[in-house]
C-alpha cells in the first residue's frame, strides 16, 4: 500500500518539522543550529537545566515538552534515529547556568550509544552533567534486568519531576536523585493492533493481522512476544495493568500515577474506555490514583494502540508533577 503522508521531500523531514514547530511555539521556544529546541527563558534560568535528546517521529515528544518547568534543550535527530554527540554536548554547554545539567537519556541503543559518547566529552571538557536513563517497558526484561528495558513514556513525567525539583533550586545531584527514583518505581507496557509506516521510506514498521494485536510492542514497532487474538477494551486493561501492578508489587492503599498514551491513531473514545476500566480495577484493589493523564505524550507516526504507564506516587513525587510548567504540549 502507498504512504500516504503530507510531506515534501524524505530527505527534509525533520528540518521541515522542526522548523514549522519552532514557528507555532514561538513563544515558547527557539530553533538553534544543532536541531536544538531550546526554552526561550534558559538565560534567565538559575538552576540545574534539563536537557534530553530523541529521534524525531514521536511528536509531541520530546520538544513538545521544551518550556519552564519542563525541559530546557531537546536535541533531535532524524527520523526515528539518536542526534550526534557532538550536538549533545553542545546542548550541554548551552543549558548549564552554572547549577549543572541533567542529561535524560531514553534507553534504546542508538540514544544510549551518543549518550555514553556526549557523557563522556563531556566530561572531558569538565562539564558538570549528570545522566539518567528511563527503562520502563516490562516486556522485554524483568525488573531485576532493568538496564536491559526499554524507555517509553515513562521520560515525560521524569522530566517534569526532574524540572519541578530544580525549579526549587535543589542541587544536580539531588535533582538526579529525585529523578532516579521516580525511575525506579515506575512500569509501562504497550499494544498494537496496527504497525506505523517510516515517514522517510513508506516501510511499514509493524506487520500485524486484522484480528491480532500485540502486548509488549516497542517504541520503533519492536515486536514484544505477545502476539494474539484481538481483545476487548476491559479485557485488554486488565491483562496489561496486572503485569505492571505485579512488576511494581503496589498494594492497597498505595498511591499510583497512571498514564494512557496514544500511539499515534487511538482514538481518545478508546482510551478514555480502556481508562475507566482501570479505574475500576485499581479501585477494586484499594489502590489510588493521585496523578493522572490520557492523551498523546509520544507517539510512533499513525501506530493503532497505547502505552499503558504505572507508577508509584508519594508527596514528594506528586508536588512535583503538580508543580506549574509551561510548555507546548503540557500545562499546568
Amino acid at each position: 500500500m502507498k504512504m500516504k503522508k503530507f510531506i515534501n521531500s524524505p530527505e527534509n523531514l525533520t528540518k521541515e518539522l522542526l522548523e514549522g514547530f519552532a514557528s507555532a511555539h514561538r513563544d515558547l521556544v527557539t530553533l538553534k543550529p544543532g536541531n536544538m529546541v531550546v526554552n526561550n527563558r534558559l538565560e534567565k534560568a538559575d538552576r540545574v537545566a534539563i536537557v534530553t535528546q530523541g529521534g524525531a517521529g514521536h511528536e509531541p515528544a520530546l520538544s513538545g515538552f521544551v518550556g519552564e518547568g519542563m525541559v530546557d534543550v531537546s536535541v533531535v535527530g532524524d527520523i526515528f534515529s539518536a542526534p550526534g554527540a557532538k550536538a549533545c554536548v553542545e546542548a550541554i554547554q548551552l543549558a548549564d547556568r552554572g547549577r549543572g545539567v541533567l542529561f535524560v537519556v531514553l534507553n534504546h541503543a542508538g540514544d544510549m550509544l551518543v549518550g555514553d559518547l556526549a557523557m563522556k566529552r563531556a566530561a572531558e571538557k569538565g562539564l558538570h552533567v549528570v545522566k539518567v536513563v528511563t527503562q520502563e517497558d516490562v516486556s522485554n526484561a524483568p525488573r531485576e534486568k532493568g538496564g536491559d528495558r526499554r524507555g517509553l513514556v515513562g521520560c515525560v513525567p521524569v522530566l517534569k519531576i526532574a524540572a519541578a525539583a530544580a525549579a526549587e533550586g535543589r542541587s544536580l545531584e539531588e535533582v538526579a536523585a529525585v529523578a532516579r527514583r521516580f525511575a525506579d518505581n515506575m512500569a509501562a507496557l504497550a499494544v498494537a493492533v496496527r504497525g506505523a509506516t517510516h515517514p522517510s521510506t513508506g516501510i511499514m514498521l509493524a506487520d500485524l493481522g486484522e484480528d491480532e494485536m500485540e502486548i509488549g510492542m516497542g517504541q520503533h514497532g519492536e515486536g514484544g512476544g505477545g502476539r494474539q487474538p484481538l481483545k476487548s477494551a476491559d479485557e485488554t486493561a486488565e491483562i496489561m495493568l496486572n503485569v505492571l501492578l505485579a512488576d511494581l508489587s503496589i498494594r492497597a492503599g498505595e498511591k499510583a500515577m497512571l498514564i494512557l498514551n496514544g500511539a499515534g491513531a487511538t482514538t481518545l473514545m478508546e482510551l478514555f474506555i480502556v481508562y475507566r476500566r482501570c479505574e475500576q480495577l485499581l479501585k477494586a484493589k484499594n489502590v489510588e490514583i493521585a496523578a493522572n493523564y490520557v492523551g498523546e505524550l509520544l507517539t510512533v507516526q499513525e501506530q493503532a494502540g497505547f502505552q499503558m504507564f504505572l507508577a508509584r506516587m508519594d508527596d514528594e513525587t506528586l508536588r512535583y508533577w503538580n508543580a506549574p510548567c509551561d510548555t507546548p504540549y503540557l500545562k499546568s
